[in-house]
């Protein structure tokens, strides 16, 4: 009996051992990006006589995307970047995000161009995917960068990045003060492009992380093919090409993606957005839609607004009433002195003459004719160029591209100044008649 007993208690006490081996800890779930497979599931550990084990960190989506430094523990179970950008007016370009790079594609890299370019950006410290093709893979946030055309400075005073250019293409176009200050302080290069040669030696000596240029109509004046020779990371901005105003400032979101600013852009466009439809829907409620034509003679023609141009657009949202609405051009069409008099000599308002024009003198030292128009006569044309620098650099074309919400606000104080009462002129002034 004493011998059963023993038995019994040796058996209990080998029940209790079994049963308090270890068993697997309850997991915190992985957060899975949308469209991606989830991980197999993890499995557990093999049951031991020791302590349970307190359960091993597991990967968790950021809270924002990375915008300095380079990742040090790489997971490939982690979106590195929560913040997104989606498209709404922009048509140029087009965003896919993965966990770790994402694929920027440009599908108007230049005019009549019949090939797309991609972009592979990837997040600094993890790894490229391994088939690119011939896409340029470049790492973001970039640190340093050459912008190559004014219009890319407002986008990178926005998101917070100035600091990181390094270079321009001449500092003589230049408005905005900040970019001005850097070339003050010696901060800023000039390594020319576009209708200048592109200084490949200069550009070599910055080793620049992305240099940002442009594709003109004039395929002679591509930069961006000459700095891919030699092994510079170069991209285009074709944000020119997009035929409404909206469009083109959608472009801070193709700049911020190279910096991990998305939630910086998604916003700035989205308030922009919001104050140019609410002051369109204010121009589109008046009833009085004054009759308007833009334009003047250059080498013996007159350049115009195409009636599906990213002016005319300005046109309508302003409330106006444009003479070349009918025509199906996107550009500038040209048209003799004569036609251009026969349909608008008696116009409510001209706007957008050439940028030297500063007063009526200059207006007729053009060419006398200009005279004929009763929007002269009338002291209603408006010059885009209130905002010149002393060597003739137009702030409409830099800062205003990336300030559509501004120009249409002048817009609508030139046709309907009782819409916008307390607004004062930015980017337009009045041409009146002298004498």
């Amino acid at each position: 009996m004493k011998r059963l007993s023993t038995l019994v208690i040796m058996l209990l006490l080998i029940v209790g051992l079994v049963a308090c081996g270890s068993q697997p800890s309850a997991q915190t779930p992985i957060a899975v990006p949308a469209a991606t497979a989830a991980p197999a599931p993890i499995a557990p550990p093999a049951p031991t006589a020791a302590p349970a084990p307190t359960a091993a960190p597991v990967a968790e989506t950021l809270d924002a995307n990375l915008t300095e430094g380079c990742v040090t523990d790489y997971d490939p179970e982690v979106d590195y970047f929560p913040d997104k950008v989606t498209l709404s007016r922009a048509l140029g370009w087009k965003i896919e995000y993965f966990n770790n790079y994402k694929v920027v594609t440009l599908l108007r890299p230049y005019p009549g161009a019949t090939e797309s370019f991609s972009y592979v950006l990837v997040q600094c410290g993890t790894p490229a995917p391994s088939d690119v093709g011939d896409a340029l893979v470049i790492e973001v946030p970039v640190n340093t960068i050459v912008a190559l055309s004014t219009t890319q400075f407002a986008h990178l005073i926005r998101l917070g990045v100035l600091d990181r250019l390094v270079a321009v293409q001449n500092f003589k176009q230049i408005n905005s003060p900040e970019v001005l200050a850097m070339i003050e302080a010696g901060k800023l290069k000039e390594i020319g492009g576009g209708s200048t040669e592109v200084n490949i030696e200069a550009a070599l000596d910055l080793q620049p992380d992305l240099i940002m240029t442009f594709a003109a109509s004039d395929p002679t004046q591509w930069d961006h093919p000459k700095l891919l020779e030699v092994g510079l990371k170069a991209v285009i901005n074709s944000e020119w090409l997009e035929e409404e105003p909206l469009g083109r400032a959608e472009w801070i979101k193709y700049m911020s993606l190279f910096f991990n600013k998305e939630a910086e852009a998604q916003q700035i466009f989205a308030d922009m957005e919001e104050r140019y439809s609410a002051m369109a829907a204010k121009a589109a409620a008046v009833a009085d839609k004054p009759t308007v034509f833009t334009g003047f003679m250059y080498k013996g023609s007159w350049y115009i607004s195409g009636g599906k141009s990213y002016f005319a657009r300005f046109l309508t949202d302003a409330g106006t009433s444009y003479l070349w609405a009918d025509n199906d051009a996107t550009g500038s069409p040209q048209l003799s002195f004569e036609e251009v008099l026969e349909r608008a000599q008696n116009a409510d308002f001209w706007v957008n003459g050439s940028q030297f024009w500063t007063s009526a003198s200059d207006v007729l030292k053009g060419d006398e004719r200009y005279a004929q128009f009763a929007a002269f006569q009338n002291g209603r044309l408006y010059n885009n160029n209130l905002r010149l620098n002393d060597t003739g650099g137009n702030d409409y074309w830099e800062s205003g591209v990336a300030n559509p919400d501004v120009i249409l606000a002048d817009l609508i104080k030139i046709f309907h100044p009782e819409v916008l009462p307390d607004h004062e002129l930015v980017y337009y002034r009045q041409i009146k008649p002298e004498g």
